[in-house]
């Protein structure tokens, strides 16, 4: 916005501004209209229904353009404002680096999924990623490397979104995390050995290096459930038994899970 208004001072002086605008143009209308009838003659006579209609028109089409042209200016700060809290939010709830939502974005959204699946009786699944041995091929490479490794993952994650539907998001660091709705444990299952096979074909490039990695996936199917909280605790112990088991392979949580968290 090219007008900054911040301190109260500002607001007097914005108020004042528009004050002497107003007055402005109030003056150089009604000067203008008496010199259009009246003509330059000070002693010239008029009529008195000249006069009345002359003063009733005044009164009436100065202001309505003077709060046209207000409003018109108004309305489009208010469009600015509109359009800058627009893009902050936007901002706020997305991941600078791969292009994803953030884990606010996502717990957002993902809350008001889970309410729409259970009020059509749905069921919702959570996904929960790791790159595996991040830290070592950050520590091998260098963070550059690293942030080309989770922006690579991040595109697979968004192609994937793309074609099948659901929220993705760079859930925090390494980690990554997904919503779908109305997913069987068997598509679920297929869905996430797809994205752990895509990843794990995907060579990543940054100068001379070329690798390749692996994602390691936990994922937990519920029906009902609305605490977010609750069922991405059942996912990440999900990728944690995915972890222990030896990385790059996809481990689902049970009900039993999601009955003790």
């Amino acid at each position: 916005m090219s007008l900054q208004i911040i301190t109260d001072t500002d607001v007097v002086r914005q108020t004042i501004r528009r004050m002497a605008f107003s007055t402005g143009i109030s003056v150089m209308m009604a000067a203008t209209t008496l010199a259009m009838s009246l003509g330059s003659n000070p002693d010239a006579l008029i009529r008195v229904g000249d006069v009345m209609l002359l003063s009733m028109c005044a009164a009436t089409i100065i202001p309505a353009v003077i709060s046209g042209i207000l409003s018109y200016r108004s309305a489009r700060l208010l469009q600015e404002l509109t359009l800058t809290r627009s893009e902050l939010s936007r901002i706020s709830q997305t991941d600078q680096l791969t292009g994803l939502l953030n884990r606010r974005g996502f717990d957002e959204a993902a809350m008001l999924a889970l309410r729409s699946a259970q009020q059509a009786g749905l069921p919702a699944v959570v996904f929960m990623a790791d790159i595996d041995h991040f830290k070592s091929i950050n520590d091998r490479f260098g963070h550059e490397f690293g942030d080309k490794a989770l922006i690579e993952i991040a595109a697979v994650l968004r192609e994937f979104s793309l074609a099948r539907g659901g929220l993705v998001a760079r859930h925090g660091g390494e980690e990554f995390a997904a919503l779908m709705i109305g997913l069987s444990r068997e598509q679920a299952e297929m869905y996430a050995e797809e994205i752990r096979r895509t990843c794990a074909l995907r060579e990543i490039r940054s100068g001379d290096i070329c690798e390749r990695m692996t994602i390691s996936i936990g994922f937990t199917v519920t029906r009902g459930e609305i605490d977010l909280a609750r069922v991405m605790r059942v996912a990440d112990q999900a990728l944690y038994m995915a972890k222990r088991q030896g990385r790059d392979r996809v481990v689902r949580a049970d009900e039993m899970a999601l009955a003790a968290a």
